[in-house]
């Protein structure tokens, strides 16, 4: 009896993520660092790396569609009312790690806007408050949580669509 077996698609590296910004004319930034999983362990970054630092929340909803949802690092999010603005079908809770790591190729505390490069199967919504948006400059890990990567706001939705995700821009916070 043979086994068949499928073959195993890594996720991208960072590496991977700088040839893609390469390619799109995105220019970049990126600030090696120790591993931080909290937005308290990443404060004392702020004064080395300028523009909006993010929070990011790996959510689902009851039917399983899963959401990314990126806002200012210190603005608070109301998980029991957010479901009725990003357009999910229930209240929504965080999506679990095995999750997290199949579709944006991530661990937990390495969520970012750009594991959207990760996400060929387009399983996850990305969303991006509005108050984050008027920043000239977006920080978010290159898919691990040693570093931060700097592009612009626009650029940041260049390598959205570049990715066949269109980030939905609304009014998540206060």
């Amino acid at each position: 009896m043979t086994e068949t077996t499928q073959p195993v698609t890594l996720p991208a590296t960072a590496d991977d993520l700088f040839k893609f910004l390469d390619s799109l004319g995105i220019p970049h930034k990126t600030k090696t660092h120790a591993p931080v999983f909290t937005v308290s362990e990443s404060e004392s970054l702020r004064d080395e790396i300028p523009g909006a630092h993010t929070k990011n929340l790996f959510v689902k909803d009851k039917k399983d569609q899963y959401f990314v949802v990126t806002v200012e690092e210190r603005a608070e999010v109301d998980l029991k009312t957010i479901h009725k603005v990003i357009g999910a079908s229930s209240r929504v809770s965080f999506g679990r790690p095995e999750k997290m790591i199949e579709f944006l190729g991530v661990i937990p505390g390495s969520v970012t806007v750009f594991a959207a490069f990760n996400d060929k199967d387009k399983n996850v919504t990305f969303v991006l408050d509005e108050a984050l948006m008027e920043h000239e400059i977006i920080n978010g890990h290159p898919l691990s949580n040693d570093a931060t990567t700097s592009v612009s706001t626009d650029d940041l939705v260049r390598f959205f669509n570049a990715t066949g995700h269109e980030p939905l821009v609304l009014k998540v916070t206060g």
